[in-house]
């Protein structure tokens, strides 16, 4: 049986973090009401002449530069001619032959990922579908332009991507890149970083690529993952049975976990692409390219390697923060102010991580709750000098993610006084206890006594649990060996 492997390129638009849009001054705000941010440019009315927005232009550069990109001298606008209803002009004003980024790669791990260009232009509208029959079967479509005009990057890699899970890291860190730069939000359920794949297979072994469908439709890591691997079976599928790969574009169905076709993919001369006539060609200097890589943040392989160099942390843990920005904004001030490293991680990997996965403000920054750098660090200093132990250190972090903001200020070392937190070490307290304890489970103490040894992790909890959760365990384990030795 052949045996076959994916090829796999993305293309992906990013919509830039400008107040305006590309060619005109209307907001770029999400959430307005239909149609009220338009005017005659963005509407495609005879007669007016677009200009360039320029911070848009600098947003490119600037992630062009993060994409190790070449930053061509001379670059220009194009039309690119189609016709679809929430495209007022029936062109769009992109880049085609001359872009704004060109050659450039993105590190997966140690996978270098070739990116071919990033180029600027405008967005479409959105189509509303509506009507009693529901999205797939509606009985008519509304049209929003607000979006329309909205300047974009689209950044399209090399087919050098060969699994989907390459390519859920590929968007992954890319994303991560574009939000490092304060760029693009980055925020697929808005739309504003949007992801099309092409997918082929071939032998392995073979250098010919294969013929390649586009899907379309995908609005999260998770479903462009599903629908690379599902297109991967359905081209396999029809290898296997004789049948050819027709090139064409396909939607992404979240409800059946399957593509379908949308319509026959157009190649670059469907689109008649000719030079814009109403744009003079950019012309971007090597001392403004300078001025803007030296304003460049540092970005996350450069900070993943700090943390792990450094900060001895995992290339996992590493990793988690870095995508988490404001998460390791905060983890960086608390290092600034003398936090061990590794504890103060564990404290936001942990309890901090799990309590915005969990609550109700999900979508909540921990720079806007009433924890501050200088809690996290007198937290970890508490459990190295025996203060707290762990249990109730990540209570204690807890018990702050959770209070109002217009709270104020808190000390940990008298909230911990205040909540009579502070650890048990007490080795005579703590011997009675487990005295009592072991005293009162006398089954268990027979199950231990005949091999059972995992029953030891009972005795702990309930010792613990006696004591509140602020015994030392370091004192409770060296007793209880102690009595159960003894027994």
């Amino acid at each position: 049986m052949v045996e076959y492997e994916a090829v796999i390129g993305l293309e992906v638009h990013a919509q830039l973090k400008t107040k305006s849009k590309i060619f005109c001054s209307c907001s770029t705000e999400f959430g307005a009401e239909p149609n009220q941010q338009v005017c005659p440019v963005c509407l495609g009315m005879p007669g007016v002449l677009p200009v360039l927005n320029r911070k848009a232009l600098e947003y490119g550069i600037k992630c062009g530069i993060a994409l190790n990109c070449r930053i061509p001298e001379r670059s220009k606008f194009d039309r690119k001619n189609y016709f679809y209803a929430d495209l007022p002009k029936a062109y769009q004003i992109s880049q085609y032959d001359q872009p704004v980024c060109a050659n450039g790669y993105l590190m997966v791990g140690d996978k270098k990922i070739r990116i071919l260009r990033a180029h600027l232009e405008e967005d479409a509208g959105k189509l509303v579908h509506a009507g009693a029959a529901g999205l797939h079967g509606s009985d008519y479509s509304l049209a929003d332009f607000n979006r329309s005009g909205v300047p974009l990057l689209e950044i399209v890699s090399e087919p050098d991507l060969r699994t989907p899970d390459e390519a859920r890291q590929y968007l992954t860190e890319l994303r991560t890149i574009l939000r490092y730069l304060d760029v693009c939000d980055g925020n697929l359920e808005e739309g504003s970083f949007r992801c099309d794949a092409n997918v082929s297979i071939r032998p392995v072994g073979e250098e010919k690529l294969g013929t390649k469908a586009e899907i379309k439709n995908m609005n999260s890591f998770k479903a462009v993952q599903r629908a690379i691997q599902s297109e991967i079976e359905r081209q396999k599928d029809l290898l296997l049975k004789g049948q050819r790969v027709v090139q064409e574009t396909r939607l992404w169905n979240e409800a059946t976990q399957s593509t379908f076709s949308m319509r026959s993919k157009e190649e670059a001369h469907d689109y008649r692409y000719f030079p814009e006539p109403d744009l003079v060609p950019i012309e971007v200097s090597a001392a403004e390219v300078e001025r803007i890589r030296s304003e460049l943040p540092e970005l996350p392989e450069a900070r993943r390697a700090r943390y792990m160099n450094d900060a001895g942390l995992s290339l996992e843990d590493a990793s988690i923060l870095v995508e988490n920005m404001d998460l390791a904004d905060f983890y960086d001030q608390a290092l600034e102010l003398g936090a061990a490293s590794k504890a103060a991680a564990n404290l936001l990997l942990g309890p901090a991580m799990s309590h915005f996965n969990k609550s109700s403000g999900a979508s909540q920054t921990i720079s806007e709750t009433i924890l501050s750098a200088k809690n996290l660090k007198d937290i970890v200093d508490s459990i190295n000098s025996g203060v707290l132990n762990s249990t109730t250190a990540k209570q204690v972090l807890l018990d702050l993610l959770a209070m109002d903001k217009a709270t104020g200020p808190v000390e940990v070392s008298q909230y911990v006084q205040k909540k009579g937190l502070s650890q048990v070490s007490d080795e005579n307290q703590i011997s009675s206890i487990v005295q009592a304890v072991l005293d009162g489970k006398p089954e268990q103490l027979a199950e231990y006594r005949a091999g059972k040894v995992k029953v030891r992790g009972f005795f702990f909890g309930e010792v613990m649990k006696a004591l509140k959760g602020k015994g030392n365990p370091e004192i409770i384990n060296k007793i209880l060996d102690e009595k159960l030795a003894g027994e």
